[in-house]
């Protein structure tokens, strides 16, 4: 069956993570994706560790699978003139640039839409296309900091604890750029023209914050960490260790689940005091003693014969063998030319009619340049003399 973004093209002139996720999520679902990239070293992620075999970047390959990789010189004349040939034939370009850095490469939005109306250009940045930090300096920490996000992570009267995944980057940048970038093509049906996807990392961060706004705006009170429910200050909210030295997770918010988890603990009247802010230390201080007398997997197997919200603080390598994880296939296997076997992360949407498919690896630099420079009319000649002038 057609996949649902067969025929759609997108350039993909974005590096590191946000883009280039989002660009592979379009992917999986059958969108053309051609990954260009600077004619030296490319996109930087190729150079980052861990690598597999032969130096060839983990980190690349989890987020370049099915696209082609073209290189071009954006500062040639000749490269810019064969990038315009392919946004003739394209539906959406999506760049990571900071903010006035293309035009002065004359591939900003307005120049491109000249050539076709019907483009749909996405830019991703830090703060937006406007605004007092538009042209600041960012990466995800940045983000979560001026959101808000950052000061509520960790415990009551301590530094923030910096996370492990990046929020703003996939949760702000990636997640709404692919919306943007669908609502976009839906509107262009409507229209018959492209529009400008403006997508601000930080806006995204901010986006996430319904429930610490919640607090704030309703009470002029600004949250703090390890004071509410979610951010650490209950018993019925938290993370536990336990004799193994190992950690598990209770997340009894419904009163029910706190009910079966208080009496199956010997505690029911733990149970009216759920949310009794003067009775948390006790209930905390019960809790961790008790989840100390044994086992992580022991405790999460007498758990689960209770309906309560109780699940493991798993290492990334226990997540992967997890086996609700396995069944849902978030980790496959592929067989790659030169560093065989290797694994992919899933896919994480999962269409009844249209799933999401394996096409290829990520691309090595430049791999498809021939081929796609040929389909644009270009001789094997041509080719080789922009090789030699730096042009691509």
């Amino acid at each position: 069956m057609r996949l649902p973004l067969e025929g759609i093209r997108i350039l993909d002139l974005s590096t590191m993570l946000p883009g280039p996720l989002c660009t592979q999520t379009l992917a999986d679902f059958g969108a053309d994706v051609i990954k260009i990239e600077q004619p030296k070293g490319g996109d930087f992620f190729r150079s980052s560790k861990p690598f597999l075999k032969d130096d060839t970047s983990s980190l690349f390959m989890l987020v370049n699978r099915n696209k082609s990789s073209l290189t071009i010189n954006l500062k040639s004349e000749k490269g810019r003139q064969l990038f315009y040939q392919l946004v003739k034939k394209a539906d959406v370009v999506v760049e990571q640039f900071r903010p006035g850095v293309v035009k002065k490469l004359k591939i900003d939005y307005d120049s491109l839409k000249a050539i076709n109306p019907q483009i749909i250009y996405c830019s991703i940045s830090g703060y937006g296309q406007d605004g007092p930090y538009r042209l600041n300096a960012g990466h995800d920490i940045n983000y979560l900091g001026y959101s808000g996000i950052l000061g509520v992570m960790g415990k009551k009267n301590e530094k923030p604890t910096i996370p492990s995944v990046q929020i703003a980057d996939i949760g702000g940048g990636t997640f709404n750029s692919i919306i943007g970038i669908l609502l976009a093509l839906i509107a262009r049906t409507h229209s018959g023209v492209g529009q400008f996807v403006d997508i601000s990392m930080l806006d995204g961060a901010v986006g996430w914050l319904p429930y610490l706004a919640s607090s704030y705006l309703a009470t002029g009170n600004s949250p703090v960490a390890g004071d509410s429910m979610l951010t650490g200050g209950y018993a019925a909210y938290q993370v536990y260790e336990t004799m193994d030295g190992k950690y598990l997770n209770i997340g009894a918010i419904e009163m029910h689940l706190w009910s079966n988890l208080c009496n199956f603990m010997g505690k029911p009247e733990f149970i009216p005091w759920q949310r009794v802010v003067e009775k948390q230390k006790e209930m905390l201080a019960f809790f961790s003693e008790k989840f100390k007398s044994k086992t992580r997997d022991e405790w999460l197997e007498a758990l689960s014969t209770i309906d309560t919200c109780a699940g493991p603080v798993n290492t990334v390598e226990e997540a992967f063998k997890d086996p609700q994880i396995l069944h849902r296939e978030m980790l496959f296997e592929v067989e790659h030319p030169r560093l065989g076997k290797i694994k992919q992360i899933g896919f994480p949407i999962k269409l009844s009619a249209t799933p999401a498919r394996f096409d290829r690896i990520a691309p090595d630099l430049g791999e498809d340049n021939a081929r796609i420079m040929s389909s644009l009319g270009y001789t094997r000649d041509q080719i080789s003399e922009m090789e030699e002038c730096g042009d691509i």
